[in-house]
C-alpha cells in the first residue's frame, strides 16, 4: 500500500468541512478518489451518502466498510494550536476536525479495497462514507445496507486498533411535567411545573441501572430543562420538560426503559408523560431522515464465524487485537442492533480522542488501520 497516498487522501478529506447535513463537497471528493482508484461502480444516494464498490473475480458474500462524513463543528471559544482544517502533519500525527472522527479511517477504507488483489477474493467489498452519523445513528447506513445488501458490516470508529463486538446504544428520552398556570402573586392557586419535575429528577436520580461485563453500566443523564412559559413574566410555570440520555444495553427496549420511570411508585400521583424522542434531519441532497431516538445495543458472540475470520486477518496483518466492545454508540446500532447483519469495529485511536480541540490521529496508526482493513478483506473474502 502507498502510505504517502494515504496520508494525502486523509488530508484531501480533513480539509474539506463537512458538518451534519453539509457533506456534499466531500462526497463528491470521496466518489472522485473512488473513481481515480478504478472501483467498479461508485455512486451516491438519496440521501448523499457516497458509495463505492469492488468486485471480487469469484461469486461471494458483500463486506460493508462503513465510515461517516459529517463532523461536529468548532465550539465557539475554543483555542485550537493548530488550524481546524488544515490536516497538519508532524512526524508522528495529523491534526484537524474529523482526523479520527472519522475521515482516517474513511481514507484508509478507500485504500485498502482499492489495493486489494481482487483475483482473490470471493464477493464483493462495499465501502459507505455516510452521512448525518453524528446526529441519527445508522440511519443514512440502512439505506445503504437496503440498496446492496451486506453480508457482513465493518464499522470504523476508534478502537485503539482493537476489535470491537459489541456496542452501547443510545435513547434520547423526554419528560413533559404539567402543572396549573396562575399569577406568581398568587402561586397557591396555581400549580408549579418545575416543582412537579424536581420530584421527578428526585426519583430518577435513585433508579439503579443494569450493567454488561462488555459494555459497562447502562447510563441515565439528565442533559436540559426546560420551563414554559419563558421568559415567565409574573406566571407560574404550566409545563416542565426534560431530556434524559440514557446509554443502553442488549435487549433494551423503548418501552422497557420508559417503564422502569413510570412505573416508579413514588412518582404515580404526578402528572406528568414520558416518551423517546423523535425529530427530522435534512440532508445536503434535499432529502429527510426522520428518526426515532432508540439505537439499540448490539453483541456478537466472540465465537461467531465472521469475529473470527476477522481477528484472523488483523493477526496476518501484524496486529494483535483485543476483543472489546464501543461504550458509546455508532452505525452499528443499525446495522447489527436493528438489521441483525454481523457488525465488528475496527479502527485508529481512542473514543476520547473525538470532537476535541486539537483533535489528532497518529500516523502510525492510520497506517496499521489500513492495512488491518486488507488483512480483513483477504480473510472474511479470500479462498
Amino acid at each position: 500500500m502507498d502510505i504517502e497516498a494515504l496520508i494525502e487522501l486523509t488530508q484531501k478529506i480533513v480539509r474539506q468541512q463537512s458538518l451534519s447535513g453539509e457533506e456534499g463537497a466531500v462526497s463528491k471528493l470521496v466518489m472522485d478518489e473512488m473513481n481515480a482508484l478504478s472501483f467498479d461502480n461508485v455512486w451516491v444516494d438519496r440521501y448523499g451518502s457516497a458509495v463505492g464498490m469492488m468486485r471480487g473475480a469469484h461469486p461471494g458474500k458483500t463486506l460493508l466498510f462503513d465510515a461517516h462524513t459529517d463532523t461536529v463543528g468548532i465550539a465557539p471559544g475554543s483555542v485550537w494550536s493548530r488550524a481546524p482544517f488544515g490536516a497538519e502533519v508532524t512526524n508522528t500525527h495529523m491534526y484537524g476536525r474529523g482526523v479520527m472522527d472519522m475521515k482516517g479511517s474513511l481514507a484508509a477504507m478507500i485504500l485498502a479495497a482499492a489495493s486489494v488483489d481482487k483475483s482473490k477474493l470471493h464477493g464483493t467489498v462495499i465501502v459507505s462514507a455516510s452521512v448525518l452519523e453524528e446526529v441519527y445513528e445508522g440511519g443514512a447506513l440502512k439505506a445503504v445496507m437496503d440498496e446492496v445488501k451486506p453480508d457482513f458490516v465493518v464499522i470504523g470508529e476508534a478502537t485503539q486498533l482493537n476489535l470491537a463486538r459489541g456496542g452501547r446504544g443510545r435513547a434520547e428520552i423526554h419528560l413533559e411535567a404539567i402543572g396549573k398556570p396562575a399569577h406568581s402573586s398568587s402561586p397557591q392557586l396555581g400549580v408549579n411545573a418545575v416543582h412537579l419535575m424536581t420530584k421527578v429528577i428526585a426519583e430518577i436520580e435513585k433508579l439503579k441501572l443494569g450493567e454488561h461485563p462488555l459494555m459497562g453500566p447502562a447510563i441515565l443523564a439528565l442533559t436540559d430543562i426546560i420551563s414554559e412559559p419563558y421568559p415567565g413574566y409574573s406566571v407560574i410555570p404550566s409545563r416542565c420538560k426534560v431530556t434524559y440520555d440514557r446509554r443502553l444495553l442488549p435487549g433494551e427496549t423503548p418501552q422497557g426503559v420508559l417503564n422502569e420511570i413510570t412505573s416508579l411508585p413514588a412518582l404515580k400521583d404526578i402528572n406528568f408523560t414520558a416518551k423517546i424522542a423523535s425529530s427530522d434531519h435534512l440532508t445536503y441532497t434535499g432529502e429527510t431522515l426522520h428518526a426515532e431516538k432508540f439505537f439499540p445495543a448490539w453483541e456478537l458472540d466472540e465465537e461467531n464465524e465472521f469475529v473470527q475470520l476477522a481477528l484472523k486477518g488483523l493477526r496476518a496483518s501484524g496486529l494483535d487485537p483485543k476483543l472489546g466492545a464501543y461504550r458509546f454508540c455508532t452505525n452499528a446500532a443499525y446495522s447489527m442492533g436493528a438489521a441483525g447483519v454481523p457488525t465488528i469495529g475496527f479502527g485508529p485511536g481512542a473514543e476520547g480522542d473525538a470532537h476535541v480541540v486539537d483533535e489528532q490521529l497518529s500516523l502510525l496508526e492510520l497506517e496499521k488501520t489500513a492495512r488491518g482493513y486488507v488483512g480483513i478483506i483477504e480473510a472474511v473474502l479470500g479462498k
